[in-house]
């Protein structure tokens, strides 16, 4: 289940390459059909793959991330720090919609989409998807108390180490959860 899910985050994160490059050019669905409901059509699909990747990150293996007593009796808190991670990827999705602005023909944007596809779902990225704030999530880099750093997607809004107490953190690699909210 993990590898489907990791594809099809993968797909969702990177469409928007696919959906700027259809909407330059023009491309409709079938003859017959706006232009306007074709971009409609391209625009909505996926976000109801995220819709879909949110349903499903439920299969995947659970983890969490709670406080816990040290042999003193003192709260040991399981993060160390945090930082808020939406704004960071901008660059990246600019990147997605320049190249999508420069590439000329379908030939070229199928073996430029084909690479960062494949980049996208070997490296194990972090699976940011802008979709996700439609959703209400965000996004937080986060690192242990022994020191690991992870990718947090979350529905909450944390401000401080203390504030995350995750009971469920469904796991997409070892460095990425997903933390869905009201389970």
């Amino acid at each position: 289940m993990n590898i489907i899910f990791r594809f099809l985050l993968t797909l969702n994160s990177t469409s928007l390459l696919l959906i700027i490059f259809l909407i330059k050019e023009k491309y409709v669905l079938w003859q017959g059909v706006s232009e306007y409901l074709s971009y409609i059509v391209y625009v909505v699909s996926p976000i109801l793959m995220t819709y879909l990747s949110i349903l499903l990150c439920s299969k995947l293996g659970k983890d969490s991330f709670k406080c816990e007593l040290d042999k003193t009796g003192a709260k040991s808190y399981p993060i160390q720090e945090i930082e808020y991670a939406n704004n960071s990827f901008l660059p990246s999705y600019l990147g997605y919609f320049f190249v999508a602005l420069s590439v000329n023909n379908i030939e070229t944007l199928v073996c430029v989409y084909a690479i960062l596809f494949v980049f996208t779902f070997l490296s194990q990225a972090l699976y940011f998807n802008p979709l996700f704030l439609l959703f209400g999530f965000n996004f937080y880099n986060i690192k242990t108390k022994h020191g690991a750093s992870i990718f947090l997607i979350t529905k909450y809004d944390y401000k401080i180490p203390e504030d995350v107490e995750v009971d469920v953190a469904y796991r997409i690699n070892s460095y990425t959860f997903i933390e869905r909210g009201n389970e």
